[in-house]
């Protein structure tokens, strides 16, 4: 297998891993057919609203993807700035909006990772030795972590 093609072997499995679905569920099954009283619904033994869980998704993803791209980012403060103030989203367009933009921000991380004109291991300047490649995959298996939550969550309440 020439260089080319191991390099975009490694980018097709990447974009494919942060689509999810190969070995666990992605955000959109977890969240099928969710009942919107339940977003914001507390089960009983765990931390987290499904809200809670979307929102902390989409602060992580888009600071991850961020960071990856823009020199200038400036991460939230942790832990606070990652997780949202309240239980249930604010109303049925805040959800809408969450959720949109998880999907858009996850896309942009496939875009960048998919572009040839990236350099997946080269370490960028601005961080202390991450690469675009790690990032990615931080983001996978974070993303992941609190979809499975998600789908806990929703079974605790049996809705799932």
């Amino acid at each position: 297998m020439s260089t080319e093609d191991k390099d975009q072997s490694l980018r097709d499995h990447v974009v494919k891993l942060l689509k999810g679905g190969g070995a666990h569920a992605n955000l959109d099954k977890a969240l099928g057919n969710l009942p919107a009283a339940l977003r914001g619904a507390k089960a009983p033994g765990l931390p987290h609203t499904v809200w809670q869980l979307v929102e902390h998704i989409r602060i992580a993803q888009w600071d991850i993807l961020e960071f990856s791209r823009d020199p200038k980012h400036v991460s939230p403060e942790f832990p606070k700035g990652y997780w949202s103030d309240t239980a249930a989203p604010p109303d049925a367009a805040a959800w809408d909006k969450s959720v949109e933009t998880v999907h858009k921000d996850l896309k942009a991380m496939q875009d960048l990772v998919a572009d040839p004109k990236t350099d997946l291991y080269a370490r960028l300047p601005w961080g202390d030795g991450q690469t675009v490649l790690r990032e990615a995959l931080v983001l996978a298996d974070h993303n992941s972590y609190h979809v499975a939550q998600i789908i806990s969550v929703r079974q605790v309440l049996g809705a799932w």
